[in-house]
């Protein structure tokens, strides 16, 4: 009797744990995908050309305030962009695997679908172009 809820505690302890897994990466997610709307917003901002603009720019480091030349900023930003969506990439690659291990132990078949990709744009480009045939 003892060896039997030992195993069952392993069990629901490593599933629990797999759970834990695939919500703190899910959590990450959005936490990145709200950084990367702001920077979006920020460089929307930017682009906006007034007559009254300036050719520098305020830019908010942690607590202080630092006064960048408009070009450098937006390379900063594009360049951060480029690093947030790389990172949601991996992680979304990485949370299908986490779910798929996630259902395993719980006895649930694999998702169907879940690990498509979509079409890039060669492959939309060929598509179209046997499509207008």
């Amino acid at each position: 009797m003892e060896e039997e809820s030992q195993r069952i505690l392993k069990y629901l302890t490593e599933v629990e744990l797999a759970a834990e897994d695939v919500l703190s990466d899910k959590q990450q997610i959005v936490d990145l995908d709200i950084k990367r709307n702001r920077n979006r917003e920020a460089l929307n901002a930017l682009r906006d050309d007034s007559p009254q603009s300036e050719d520098k720019v305020k830019v908010c480091f942690g607590s202080m305030f630092i006064k960048l030349p408009k070009a450098t900023t937006k390379q900063m930003i594009q360049k951060d962009q480029a690093q947030l969506d790389k990172e949601i990439s991996d992680l979304r690659k990485r949370l299908k695997a986490k779910v798929n291990h996630l259902n395993d132990l719980q006895g649930k078949p694999e998702l169907r679908g879940y690990s498509l990709s979509p079409l890039s744009s060669d492959e939309m480009k060929a598509i179209n172009s046997i499509l207008k045939r």
